[in-house]
């Protein structure tokens, strides 16, 4: 897969997502300084989400309209509201898209409706990206794959079933390019119910490219998911938490990201190709192992016993392994204390 200028897939960097989300706060200069904030720390896309909040709901405070749930962190919300603070004004769009643009990253975003599709287009976004509630959306799914743009698809609670019929329908509708997202749909998320091990099960299952959407704290679970194939991360980007607004709980600072960034990238460096015998990084290393050594100055003749032949560093003399063979067998010439022990010292 290839997003603008960036391979994405098995053997290239992992493609890092810094996602704004509503972190703007409802100020542009903040939006446009998180942009130079996340090229800084390693992003190689900036993502928003467009919307408005008569595109998400209804205008009700009628039970289900209003967020009921102690453990989450818009307990007494009114969903109206909810997206209207953290919506991202439509013509915001431009000037984020060229702030990063000069930096040379990319944005694009989550549309959530038919609207957002035909608005986007307009932009001429490099990607899509479907949310993880959206993902049951078949005509949404529809509207962005026609668009022939590559598409990543956050999974979140969704079934093998539900996930599959995504994807059928992506690909009949003209998408070739689609990256999965392994997401838990938890805000934060926690690294026990995030059940990484599903990546290569669904890498698999639907035949396509695999990444991450991960609302755990730290790198820890990004970088595990990248030793276990996922090649795309996303993890939702603010300058700090403390200056509070509707994702910034969960949201990684800059120098976490940083961090990221350096971790993820060792890992995948780290995963390499299956091997043995060692590198050719390793072979001056080999030095280091045991080996046979004559132990005390011999004369021709001298038999070879388990007192003048010792398996010592360095590793120049013939492998530990021979040691039986060699003892008992007498010597061609005078040896002296230190001699690698090889074939040619022995009488034929």
């Amino acid at each position: 897969m290839k997003i603008g200028d960036k391979l994405i897939g098995p053997g290239h960097r992992p493609y890092l997502i810094a996602e704004m989300s509503g972190n703007h706060n409802n100020s542009l200069d903040r939006a446009l300084e998180i942009v130079d904030a996340a090229a800084a720390s390693g992003a190689d896309a900036i993502k928003l989400q467009t919307y408005t909040a008569d595109t998400m709901t209804l205008n009700l405070r009628a039970p289900g309209f209003v967020i009921d749930d102690p453990k989450s962190l818009w307990n007494g919300r009114q969903l109206y509201e909810l997206y209207d603070e953290a919506h991202t004004p439509w013509d915001w769009h431009g000037p984020i898209m060229e702030r990063a643009a000069s930096h040379g990253i990319h944005c694009f975003s989550s549309p959530f409706d038919a609207t957002a599709v035909d608005f986007l287009e307009t932009l001429n976004v490099p990607a899509y990206k479907i949310a993880s509630f959206e993902m049951t959306d078949v005509p949404l799914i529809r509207k962005v794959a026609a668009t022939g743009k590559p598409m990543i698809i956050s999974t979140g609670m969704a079934s093998a079933a539900e996930i599959g019929q995504a994807v059928a329908t992506a690909r009949e509708a003209g998408a070739e390019q689609i990256v999965l997202l392994k997401c838990t749909s938890t805000y934060p998320a926690t690294p026990e119910n995030s059940n990484l091990a599903t990546i290569s099960n669904m890498r698999d299952t639907f035949d396509c490219a695999i990444g991450l959407s991960d609302h755990t704290m730290g790198c820890g679970v990004a970088v595990a998911s990248v030793a276990l194939g996922a090649c795309l991360i996303e993890k939702h980007f603010t300058f700090a938490r403390a200056d509070g607004g509707v994702d910034s709980a969960f949201s990684m600072e800059p120098a976490e990201f940083s961090l990221m960034r350096e971790e993820v990238d060792r890992a995948a460096m780290a995963i390499g190709r299956i091997t043995y015998g060692g590198t050719k990084a390793e072979e001056a290393s080999k030095q280091f192992r045991r080996s046979l050594y004559i132990a005390q100055d011999m004369k021709a003749g001298d038999e070879l016993t388990t007192s003048n032949l010792r398996l010592v560093r360095p590793g120049f003399g013939l492998p530990p392994s021979f040691f039986d063979a060699l003892v008992g067998k007498r010597v061609a010439r005078d040896l002296v204390a230190g001699t690698p022990a090889s074939w040619d010292i022995l009488v034929p």
